[in-house]
């Protein structure tokens, strides 16, 4: 398989003002909080959100946004059943702090030209994904373990068409047209399980820290199927202790999971993922009824590079991604942008 990471042609000059006056909401609304959280117990609650988008690449084609919402517990307010079942599962550590996530997430994918009622058989067809989510988290202080069950709908109820509509009305840009051709309604369900370790940490004559964190694990469900592998490496200053900030899968996994910090810090960070991908139902279809379809590719690479800050109990963080081909006849890789605040309570 070839992997391109493909130039992207410039959009109108009007989407580009609606973009950019988006990009500017976003980051807006984002530092508008940054203030307002209050110092947070050692072991408190995180709230995250992230909010992924093309935008950020000028581009307006596959996947083309997600949004996500979740709350990760401290330890002290997991549930002791759910302690336990940790304790006994054999792929979760036998110490380390047990946490409980919840989230509620919305993704769509659309083809290469939004302005076309009938977009050609052998593009990405338009796709829907509106879920809720709950898992488990397991960390040790240098390994994380999180398995999450999200469950949700594909097609119109959804409700992608609609919110990509309203964005594009209120940001300028051109109107979607090809919505009516999207996978039809189809449940959905995606078992994930990730684990990661935080390995080499090592700190500079300087005050500078960096380390390595790999990562291995998989999803199963009629939604997404794939195994996969990579690591991340950061550098900084006040380094906190995480495995990488907060994204939407599939993608480098992250967390909201960090360690308060008591002063300014920062570092950047670069990560490597590959998969192996058996089941995209935006790329496949739906599962039991006819639908439009690509031909996947089987092997998918993402590279992504960002920053990230954090100061007391915030941490904001921009993540740039180049991912590779997805589907024969693609005509290059796709890229986008990923905006993630959390806060600690």
């Amino acid at each position: 398989m070839t992997e391109r990471f493909g130039a992207q042609p410039p959009e109108p000059n009007r989407a580009r003002r609606g973009q950019a006056r988006a990009r500017l909401l976003l980051l807006a609304a984002a530092l508008a909080l940054w203030p307002l959280a209050p110092a947070a117990a050692e072991d408190g609650g995180t709230l995250s959100l992230v909010v992924e988008n093309d935008l950020f690449a000028r581009t307006d084609r596959h996947y083309t946004n997600g949004v996500r919402l979740s709350w990760l517990s401290s330890p002290r307010e997991t549930p002791g059943l759910v302690v336990r079942a940790a304790r006994w599962l054999p792929f979760f550590p036998d110490g380390g702090s047990v946490r409980t996530s919840f989230a509620l997430g919305q993704n769509m994918y659309t083809p290469n030209d939004v302005g076309l009622v009938n977009p050609p058989p052998d593009d990405r067809p338009y796709a829907g994904w509106l879920y809720g989510s709950a898992g488990v988290v397991v960390e040790t202080g240098q390994r994380l373990d999180q398995l999450e069950l999200a469950l949700g709908v594909v097609g119109p109820a959804s409700f992608a068409d609609d919110t990509q509509k309203f964005v594009h009305s209120i940001t300028g840009s051109e109107e979607p047209r090809g919505w009516d051709s999207q996978l039809g309604n189809e449940p959905g369900v995606v078992l994930t399980y990730q684990r990661s370790w935080r390995s080499l940490v090592s700190r500079t004559h300087s005050g500078f820290t960096f380390d390595v964190t790999p990562h291995a694990g998989g999803a199963l469900g009629n939604v997404f199927t794939y195994a996969n592998a990579g690591a991340t490496f950061r550098f900084g200053q006040d380094l906190p202790l995480d495995y990488g900030v907060p994204r939407i899968q599939p993608s480098l996994p992250g967390s909201g999971f960090f360690s308060p910090s008591r002063s300014f810090g920062w570092y950047l960070f670069a990560g490597l993922e590959g998969r192996a991908v058996v089941r995209n139902i935006f790329l496949d279809g739906n599962s039991f009824r006819d639908s439009r379809s690509v031909d996947k590719q089987p092997f998918v690479g993402d590279l992504q590079l960002g920053v990230a800050l954090t100061w007391r109990d915030v941490r904001l963080s921009y993540t740039h991604v180049l991912r590779t081909e997805e589907f024969e006849g693609q005509g290059g890789g796709s890229s986008f942008g990923a905006l993630s605040l959390s806060l600690r309570f």
